[in-house]
Order: structure tokens, then C-alpha cells, then sequence
């Protein structure tokens, strides 16, 4: 649907008054025209309601710089290739999380078949007896992670969203409870 001459003089008008401004009502007014284009056009790109809905206002948001900065002709073809931008990082982002997320879930096997094919595998009642006490002295976090981790089972995902702590946190307790178990049982064997 092509737009009247007037209708692009008046975008340029409200840009321009932007730019002198930086009157946050004045650039509403120049995108309120273009936020069905936007939606649309997210909605395409990442195939999610809520996401595009967000990322309506997320836009927005890139343009109360971006219109400062930028020489702009044609406000509408602008905005696509913002809006295009906008949907590819995102979509990038999602991936490198992803591809995360699976790298901790794996790192999280991994930890726990070592803690299974353990050195010695003739454990003893009284290895397995200290091994509870010193469980039992570690601060409440480092106990709370070792024990999902290890005895449980659970991946480093389950363990942040069981416990709510961040990934880095859980990884940072159950490193630093693992070091502490050690030398608690290095202690008691003196």
C-alpha cells in the first residue's frame, strides 16, 4: 500500500522534530502508524506471539537512538530493515542459548559419570560416614548443589531452576563444595 506524498513529508516533519527534541511523544507518534508492521513482521521472523509483542517495545526502544543518528529517507523501508536486524540477533541469541544450554546439560553428565567411575571404587561404610558429616559442614548452598548434583542425579539446568540460583552460581557452589568435601575427607583420614 504506497503512501501519499503528504504522509512522508509528515514522517519527515516528526523525525526532524525528533532529532531537535528528542521528545519521546513525538517519536511515538512516528511509529504508533508502524507498530501492526512491526508485529507482522517480527511475528514472521521468530514465530512467537509473545515475543513479538515484546519485541514491539523493544524496538522502540532501539529507536530513540537510532532515529537520532541516522539519515533517514524513507522512515517505513527504514524500519523494516531495523525490525529484520532486531528478528535476526534475537534469533541468534536464542540459538548461542540453546546451544548452551545443551553444552551444560552435557557438562553436567559428564561430572556426574566421573563422580560414578570414582578412583576407588571399594568405598567403605566409614569413607561413605564421613562423606555425610562433611556433606553436612558445607555452607547451605554448596550442600544444597552437591546434593541435587551428585546424589541426585540432576543436570546443572535442573539444578538452577530447583534452587533458583544462576547457572554461574551453581557451577561456582558445587566446584567450590567439591573442593571443600575433599579436604574435609583429607582432614579426617590425618
Amino acid at each position: 500500500m504506497s503512501r501519499s506524498p503528504k504522509e512522508i513529508a509528515h514522517e519527515y516533519e516528526l523525525i526532524e522534530s525528533y532529532k531537535k527534541t528528542h521528545d519521546l511523544a513525538i517519536l511515538g507518534k512516528l511509529y504508533q502508524p508502524f507498530m501492526h508492521l512491526v508485529y507482522g513482521v517480527c511475528l514472521k521472523y521468530l514465530k512467537d506471539r509473545e515475543a513479538s509483542q515484546d519485541a514491539v517495545m523493544q524496538i522502540f526502544e532501539l529507536l530513540v537512538e537510532k532515529v537520532k543518528t541516522y539519515k533517514i529517507e524513507n522512515f517505513k523501508s527504514w524500519l523494516y530493515v531495523v525490525i529484520k536486524n532486531y528478528c535476526l540477533m534475537e534469533l541468534r541469541s536464542k540459538k548461542h542459548q540453546i546451544a548452551r544450554e545443551s553444552k551444560d546439560i552435557d557438562d553436567g553428565v559428564v561430572e556426574n559419570e566421573l563422580l560414578l567411575h570414582h578412583k576407588d571404587d571399594s568405598i567403605d561404610e566409614d569413607n561413605l560416614v564421613m562423606l555425610e558429616k562433611c556433606i553436612d559442614q558445607l555452607q547451605k548452598e554448596q550442600k544444597t548443589c552437591i546434593e541435587l548434583f551428585y546424589l541426585e542425579k540432576k543436570s546443572y539446568k535442573e539444578v538452577e531452576t530447583l534452587t533458583h540460583y544462576d547457572l554461574k552460581q551453581v557451577k561456582s557452589y558445587i566446584q567450590n563444595g567439591k573442593r571443600n568435601l575433599k579436604i574435609c575427607m583429607e582432614s579426617s583420614e590425618e
